[in-house]
C-alpha cells in the first residue's frame, strides 16, 4: 500500500513543479481568407425538422434550404427513409443505407 502511495506521489511531482509562468497561451484562430464565406455556408449542419402525429414521426432533413432525406418512423412498424438521390424532389423509399440485398435466384430445374 505504502508502494502504491509513494509511486503515486513521485509520479505527480513533474505537475506540482510546472509553473503557470511555464504555461504559453494558444495561438489566436486566424481569420479565413477572403471569399471563403461562401464555402462555409456549403458546410454547415442539416437542419432536422421533427413533425409528430399519432400515426408517425417524420424527421426531414434539409441542407441549404432543401429536404433531401425524411425518415418516417411509424407508431406500428419499423422506421423508414425517403431519400432524394437526384436532388430533382422525387424521394425513393429505403430502409437500410447501402447497395440492397438481392434475393437469391437458383435455377432448380428446367425443361
Amino acid at each position: 500500500m505504502r508502494k502504491a502511495l509513494y509511486l503515486a506521489l513521485f509520479a505527480a511531482l513533474p505537475v506540482w513543479a510546472q509553473q503557470p509562468s511555464d504555461l504559453q497561451p494558444l495561438p489566436a484562430v486566424p481569420p479565413p481568407p477572403p471569399g471563403m464565406e461562401a464555402f462555409d455556408a456549403a458546410m454547415d449542419e442539416p437542419q432536422v425538422n421533427i413533425v409528430r402525429t399519432d400515426t408517425e414521426t417524420r424527421e426531414e432533413f434539409r441542407q441549404n434550404g432543401r429536404v433531401y432525406m425524411v425518415k418516417v418512423t411509424p407508431a406500428v412498424g419499423p422506421a423508414y427513409y425517403l431519400v432524394d438521390q437526384q436532388g430533382d424532389g422525387n424521394f425513393v423509399q429505403m430502409d437500410a443505407f447501402g447497395p440492397a440485398p438481392r434475393a437469391p435466384m437458383w435455377r432448380i430445374k428446367s425443361w
